[in-house]
């Protein structure tokens, strides 16, 4: 198990908000009892591990109050801290642009309908966030990674009432415009239609409505497309792109934005297309032979 897990300081919140099940001492009846754990309360202690935040104790963020057993009902209305409750303003995380990020949010219909209410756990996991995609070489695993914060929600009835109060259709009637869906489910993110690109940041916060959501293809699928400012910006993946390591990665115009480059078949269909050529070029050549005869 990892080391955060067994830190006493923690363990005594992971012994039950780890498991299906906690068990406690009924002083009313003088029992021991055991209960099922609310499914939305169960942390999972290897992507806790995973995590930026893995160092951090509980009481870090939540109430040093919620040491104690039964927790106390009020503790439910705490207000929870966003990013910048800790990340402003501080010089050593000003490369991440955490100021900026609010500010593009703040533009973002999610802050236009639901104001202060939708912070940035609605989207960050604080207990499971990874940077995939500073990390990752793989465009399908920043793509599965950026799309399940998405679908978490947009994909889930119940969290999405929680939220909105409505109840949505399905992301496929959504998207019944867009053809091969699933491909492009597993190799484009979310917010490549549904944001606008900021230069200057990593990865855009400024979420777009449905109705103001890029809906035209050669926007992606051209020379210039614009999948070079936002999902092959990463310079991890750039490098690798070079020797043709990442498949995926942006081409000129001879190839369609998303499609797999490997050097062997282009070499295969130039062989192809010169062999085709040949081809026409002696037939045509006998043609004129016998006709002159």
């Amino acid at each position: 198990m990892a080391q955060y897990y067994d830190d006493p300081k923690n363990h005594d919140c992971l012994k039950c908000h780890s498991q299906q099940t906690y068990s406690f001492h009924n002083d009313m009846m003088d029992t021991e009892q055991k209960r099922l754990m609310n499914p939305y309360l169960i942390i999972d202690t290897i992507q806790l591990r995973n995590g930026v935040h893995h160092n951090f104790d509980c009481t870090d963020c939540h109430s040093y109050e919620y040491t104690t057993y039964p927790h106390t009902a009020t503790l439910k209305l705490e207000p929870l801290s966003t990013c910048l409750d800790c990340h402003g303003g501080d010089e050593s995380y000003a490369k991440y642009e955490f100021e900026k990020v609010q500010e593009e949010f703040q533009k973002s219909i999610h802050y236009k309908v639901y104001g202060d209410n939708f912070t940035c756990a609605k989207c960050h996991n604080q207990h499971y966030y990874a940077p995939a995609a500073r990390n990752s070489s793989s465009v399908v695993e920043i793509v599965e990674y950026s799309n399940k914060m998405c679908l978490s929600c947009h994909n889930d009835m119940k969290r999405f009432s929680l939220v909105s109060g409505e109840t949505k259709p399905t992301v496929v009637a959504i998207h019944d415009w867009l053809p091969n869906q699933e491909l492009h489910f597993q190799h484009v993110r979310c917010i490549e239609c549904h944001t606008v690109v900021v230069d200057s940041l990593m990865v855009s916060h400024n979420i777009l409505s449905k109705e103001n959501a890029l809906r035209r293809c050669a926007e992606c699928h051209s020379a210039n497309s614009m999948l070079k400012a936002s999902l092959y910006k990463y310079q991890n993946l750039q490098e690798r792109a070079e020797d043709g390591s990442v498949l995926g990665m942006l081409s000129n115009e001879n190839y369609v934005i998303g499609s797999h480059q490997i050097p062997a078949l282009k070499i295969l269909s130039l062989i192809i297309f010169f062999a085709a050529l040949a081809g026409i070029i002696i037939h045509l050549t006998f043609r004129i032979i016998i006709k002159k005869k």
